[in-house]
Order: C-alpha cells, then sequence, then structure tokens
C-alpha cells in the first residue's frame, strides 16, 4: 500500500464580522496551497482590490467543495477579505461537487452567498462573452487528481480560451497533484479522439500540478487559434512532487472518496469504456470493478508506485464473455486516447508488450513537460 500523508492547513478561521479570517502564511510554514499563498502574493492587491481607477475588480471564481483555504471555502475567505465576487463558474460535479459524473448541472444561485452560480458542464462547457462582461480577473482553483481523463482540465483550457479571447488575466491557484509521482499511459491522438474527457496530447497520468498544466497549455498554444491567455499561476509552498499518496483534505469528486481510490483510479476509469462497473452507486466507487455477479476486489491492494496497472482491465478481459467486454461506442478509445491499446488487449498481448509501445511518446511528452515545471522534478523510471 502507498503510504498516505494528509495534507491539512489550519491557518483560516472562521469570521462573521467582515474580518477576512486569513493571516498570510509565515515564510517558514512547511506546506501552503496556492489558495493560501494568495494573501501573500504580490497579485492580489493589485488584482482584486485596488485596480487602475481606484476601484475592486470584478472577479469570476472557477471553484468546487475542493476550493478551500484551510478550513474555510475560498469564495467566502475573499469575500470577508473584500474582494468584489460577481459570479461563480463551477465544474462538473457543481459546485457543491455532489452531482454524479455526466449529470447536467444547471445555472443557480448560491444560498449562503446569493452570488450566481454558471455551469461549466453539459451545453455550456465555456464561459460565454456575455458572462465575461462584468469580469475584470477570473481566480482558478480546481483540485485535479492528475489524469488525462479528469474534466477540470477541459474546464481549465476552455476558461483560458475565454480569458485570451476577451483578454481578462487568469489567476491559477496551484494545489497538489495526488498522482504527480510518476507519468505513464498511451498519449492521447487529438486528431482522431480529442472530446471532453482528452483535449490534448499528453499521457493518462502526466506528473504535473494543475498550475504547471496551464502554463503548458499556453505555453504549447493548444488554445484556439493558438491564443495565449495572461496567466499567473501562485504557486504552492513546500510540495514535492515524490510525496506519494497525498490524502485530499476535501474528496475531489462525489466517487474519489479517499486518497486509494484516487491512486486506482488512472488504472480504473479505462473500465468506463466497458460493460464492467467501477463501483458507483456502492460503498467502494474506483475500488472495485464488476461485471454482473463477477467483482474483483480492489479494496486491499496495493497501488503501483510509479505506473498505470494493465493487470486489473486484462484480468477482466479475460473473464467477461467473448465480445462483451468493450462498449460500442468509442469511448474506450477516447479514454485510451487511442484505438490501439483495445485492438492489443484483443490481440493477447501481455502488459510488458503494451507498455513497450507507449515509450516512444512518453520520451517525447518529457521534453515538452520539462519547460513548464513550477517545482523540482523527480527522476521517472521508464514506463514498465
Amino acid at each position: 500500500m502507498l503510504s498516505q500523508l494528509l495534507l491539512f492547513s489550519c491557518h483560516a478561521q472562521s469570521s462573521e464580522d467582515g474580518d477576512p479570517g486569513y493571516e498570510p502564511l509565515s515564510p517558514d510554514a512547511a506546506f501552503a496551497t496556492g489558495a493560501e499563498n494568495l494573501w501573500g502574493h504580490e497579485v492580489f492587491p493589485t488584482m482584486f482590490l485596488f485596480r487602475e481607477g481606484g476601484y475592486k475588480g470584478r472577479t469570476a471564481v472557477v471553484a468546487n467543495q475542493t476550493s478551500v483555504v484551510g478550513a474555510a471555502h475560498l469564495v467566502d475567505t475573499l469575500l470577508r477579505a473584500g474582494v468584489n465576487i460577481t459570479k461563480i463558474f463551477c465544474p462538473e460535479h457543481g459546485f457543491r461537487g455532489t452531482a454524479a459524473a455526466g449529470a447536467t448541472v444547471d445555472n443557480s444561485t448560491d444560498p449562503k452567498t446569493g452570488l450566481p452560480i454558471i455551469s461549466l458542464y453539459g451545453k455550456n462547457k465555456k464561459p460565454t462573452p456575455k458572462q465575461m462582461e462584468d469580469v475584470d480577473v477570473v481566480l482558478f482553483d480546481l483540485q485535479d487528481v492528475g489524469c488525462r481523463f479528469y474534466t477540470y482540465l477541459s474546464t481549465l483550457h476552455y476558461v483560458m480560451e475565454a480569458c485570451a479571447e476577451r483578454g481578462i488575466p487568469l489567476v491559477v491557484l496551484d494545489r497538489p497533484n495526488p498522482n504527480g509521482h510518476y507519468i505513464d499511459g498511451p498519449v492521447l491522438d487529438t486528431a482522431r479522439y480529442r472530446s471532453f474527457v482528452g483535449m490534448h496530447p499528453v499521457p493518462i497520468v502526466y506528473g504535473m500540478t494543475i498550475g504547471e498544466y496551464a502554463c503548458m497549455i499556453n505555453g504549447e498554444y493548444w488554445l484556439r487559434d493558438s491564443l495565449q491567455c495572461n496567466l499567473t499561476v501562485v504557486p504552492m509552498q513546500g510540495y514535492r512532487r515524490d510525496s506519494i499518496g497525498y490524502e485530499l483534505p476535501v474528496p475531489p469528486s462525489p466517487n474519489l472518496r479517499n486518497a486509494h481510490a484516487v491512486a486506482l483510479y488512472p488504472s480504473l476509469c479505462l473500465f468506463e469504456g466497458t460493460n464492467c462497473g467501477v463501483g458507483r452507486g456502492t460503498p467502494w466507487p474506483f475500488e472495485i470493478v464488476t461485471y454482473k455477479a463477477d467483482t474483483l476486489n480492489l479494496r486491499s491492494a496495493d497501488c503501483p508506485a510509479g505506473a498505470i496497472t494493465l493487470s486489473h482491465i486484462l484480468t477482466m478481459y479475460r473473464r467477461v464473455p467473448k465480445g462483451k467486454f468493450f462498449l460500442k461506442s468509442n469511448f474506450f478509445e477516447k479514454l485510451a486516447g487511442t484505438d490501439q491499446l483495445r485492438k492489443q488487449i484483443e490481440g493477447g498481448l501481455t502488459e510488458e508488450e503494451i507498455r513497450s509501445t507507449w515509450q516512444p511518446a512518453l520520451d517525447r511528452f518529457k521534453t515538452i513537460r520539462s519547460r513548464y515545471l513550477i517545482y523540482p522534478d523527480v527522476e521517472f523510471p521508464s514506463s514498465r
């Protein structure tokens, strides 16, 4: 089992008297997220409090239940600090993170603050020009899990694009990547399989924080018409990407409830393109795999420290009746980023044989990735 390190912060305090309830972190703090570092960063007063002409910047916040500063929500903390928030944009699963995967998330109003909440999932994946009319700056704070098919990356892409089109600055508050200690999997073929579950030519696991990833989107001109946005990343303090098994303070989505499920997710999400289940609707999502009455129980399974494991999918492929494993749609190909993995599984290749085909593209990606790292890198093994 991977060792699990608890991420915690004790810097935010509740306040009901207009006080921000938050003190800038000491430079000696062992660890801090970008959200906890915002108050001490030069961007905070210049973009969010005092803009040219003396008025407060009109701020849109891209946030969900993971957007916390210690024990408080980022939106509540910003309001107490005097930031002029005009609206909230929310990703898949909604602002409070309770909507199921793929469920429609409607626009609404936050009952606590009265702020309008605009969904960026469903038909409206990108902020529209009208939705950006009363916005001077966008603040993005979502907890990623380090996998290409986790849709918060696509939300980041579309928010960056909307900001670039209107010349609006974007500030990304960085957070740890709980799967940031390795790089693995096939690289997405964007010419054939680009979708909301994979928009960029990266492997399934890419070993970058969401702030580093935003720099890569910008630097590689992956936005429409090769646009670039005015991007600032507020970095973390004391982050080590080789610290394995971060226990996130808030589950990033309804079915990733613990560090073990987060660690298994890169390997098990591929099952979403098959007729097998991954425990949705049970107490153990992304810790079991099912096909009818057949269950592969992974609740106590070790997670490989530096690789996706294909053993689970190869095992279930052999146990499911021939011709019944893959969905008739091409969703498996979208998740894998290629049609080769399905062909390799159907062709009876071993895990080692499949892995060997990934290595050339992984090596090319590592060169691209190296240009955008904010934190010290680690030595990544070859795909094995």
